[in-house]
C-alpha cells in the first residue's frame, strides 16, 4: 500500500530483488530480475495489466521459466494475470508468456482482503495513506525524516479513534513540510506519485474484505503453476515496545505509527474474517511456525495473517508488512547500498537471518517447480 518501484533515487524492491537473484545463481541459474512500477493504488486489473505488458516485453523467446513474485497488492496482481481465462486492458500478446509461468510466490498479500483497506477507503483515510506514502519514500531515502513534520503527522494519525477522527488540516500541512526535505527534481518525482495515490484509490476498494470475498470466488489458480505464500505476524503494540524505542525520538514516533496500523488491521468482522474456512496445511504450517495458531486479529501491521494464506507456505515468522521486502533494522556498519532502513518499528526484530532464510525457502519452492 505504500509501495513503489524507485522514486527519489531509492529502489524500494532492491534488497528482495538482490537477495533471490543470487541465491538462484548461487544454485547455478541464469536469471533476470525485473521490477514493475505500477499506479501504487490503482484498480488491481489495470495494475495487472502492467504486469502482463512488462513481462511481455521482457521475457525473450526461449523457454525458460517465468516465476511472479508479488508483495502485498502486488500478489493479488500477479494471481490475477495467472488466472485460468483472465480478461485484461492489454492486447492479447501481452498474455503470450503464460505457458511458461512456473510459479507465484506472494509475500503478505492480502489474499481475502484487510480492514487497513477499508479504513484507506474513508475520506480521512485516503488524507492518511497520502501522508504515509510520503513518510515511507523519505524515511528510506532519508534514514529518518524531520523530526517536527513526523511528529506533527503522528499527532494527526494519533487521532484516528477518538470521535472526531483525524485533523485534515495537520495531516495536510505535515505532510507538505515533509516534502520540503528534498530537493526541486525529487520533489516533482515524489509528487507526481503522491498524485497518482491522491487521484486514483481503486484498489484501496478492491481490497477490502467484502471485496476481496468475491476474488476469492473468480480467481483460479492455473493449473500446472506452483503457488507459494510468506506468512508474517508482528506482535501486538505494547509499553515495551515504546521503551525500547525511547533512546530514539524517531523510534519512538515510528513505534507510535505501527501501533495504529496494527490496531485498525486487528479490526475482526465474524463475517468477513480475511481467512480461509478450510486452511488446511497453510493453517498446520502456522501452528508449527509460531508454536501455537495466531488469534483472529494477528497482522503485520498492513495485512491480517491469515489472509495472507495461499498455497504453500514456503516462510512463516515474526515480520511486519516491510521487513520481508529488506526494509529492517540492518546496521548502517556493513557497508551494504542501499542500507536495510526499518522505518515501522513493530517490535518483531526481524533480521538478516531471517531474511536469508526467507528468500532462500522462496527460491527453494520455485526451483522445485520449474
Amino acid at each position: 500500500m505504500f509501495g513503489f518501484g524507485r522514486l527519489a533515487s531509492y529502489d524500494y524492491f532492491v534488497h528482495l530483488e538482490r537477495v533471490l537473484g543470487d541465491h538462484l545463481r548461487a544454485r547455478g541459474h541464469e536469471v533476470a530480475t525485473w521490477v514493475v512500477d505500477v499506479a501504487p493504488t490503482a484498480s488491481v486489473r489495470r495494475r495487472a495489466a502492467r504486469l502482463a505488458e512488462l513481462v511481455a516485453r521482457t521475457s525473450d523467446d526461449g523457454e525458460g521459466p517465468i516465476h511472479l513474485v508479488g508483495h502485498s497488492t502486488g500478489g493479488v496482481d500477479a494471481r490475477l494475470v495467472a488466472s485460468p481465462g483472465v480478461r485484461l486492458p492489454c492486447d492479447d500478446g501481452a498474455l503470450a508468456w503464460l505457458p511458461r509461468l512456473a510459479s507465484v510466490t506472494t509475500l503478505s498479500t492480502p489474499h481475502r482482503g484487510t480492514p487497513l483497506a477499508s479504513f484507506f477507503a474513508t475520506v480521512s483515510g485516503q488524507r492518511m495513506l497520502y501522508a504515509l506514502s510520503a513518510l515511507t519514500v523519505i524515511a528510506l531515502s532519508l534514514g529518518s525524516p524531520p523530526l517536527a513534520a513526523a511528529s506533527a503527522l503522528v499527532m494527526a494519525i494519533g487521532r484516528i479513534d477518538h470521535a472526531l477522527g483525524l485533523d485534515l488540516r495537520v495531516l495536510d500541512r505535515a505532510t507538505e513540510s515533509l516534502l520540503h526535505v528534498f530537493d526541486d527534481t525529487r520533489s516533482r518525482e515524489v509528487r507526481a506519485y503522491l498524485d497518482e495515490i491522491r487521484d486514483d484509490q481503486g484498489a484501496m476498494v478492491q481490497l477490502m474484505p467484502e471485496a476481496m470475498d468475491l476474488y476469492q470466488a473468480s480467481v483460479h489458480d492455473r493449473p500446472g503453476v506452483f503457488y507459494q505464500c510468506t506468512a508474517s505476524v508482528a506482535p501486538p503494540p505494547s509499553p515495551m515496545n515504546w521503551v525500547r524505542a525511547i533512546t530514539s525520538p524517531w523510534g519512538t514516533l515510528s513505534t507510535s505509527i505501527f501501533a495504529v496500523l496494527w490496531g485498525i488491521t486487528s479490526r475482526y468482522d465474524p463475517r468477513y474474517p480475511c481467512a480461509d474456512e478450510d486452511a488446511g496445511e497453510a493453517e498446520a504450517a502456522l501452528t508449527r511456525a509460531f508454536g501455537r495458531a495466531p488469534g483472529a486479529r494477528a497482522n503485520d501491521g498492513v495485512v491480517p495473517v491469515r489472509s495472507q494464506l495461499h498455497g504453500r507456505v514456503a516462510w512463516a515468522g515474526q515480520a511486519d508488512h516491510l521487513d520481508v521486502l529488506g526494509h529492517f533494522d540492518g546496521g548502517r556498519t556493513s557497508g551494504e547500498k542501499p542500507p536495510h532502513v526499518d522505518w515501522l518499528r513493530s517490535g518483531a526484530h526481524f533480521d538478516r537471518e531471517r531474511f536469508e532464510a526467507m528468500s532462500r525457502a522462496i527460491v527453494e519452492g520455485m526451483l522445485a517447480r520449474a
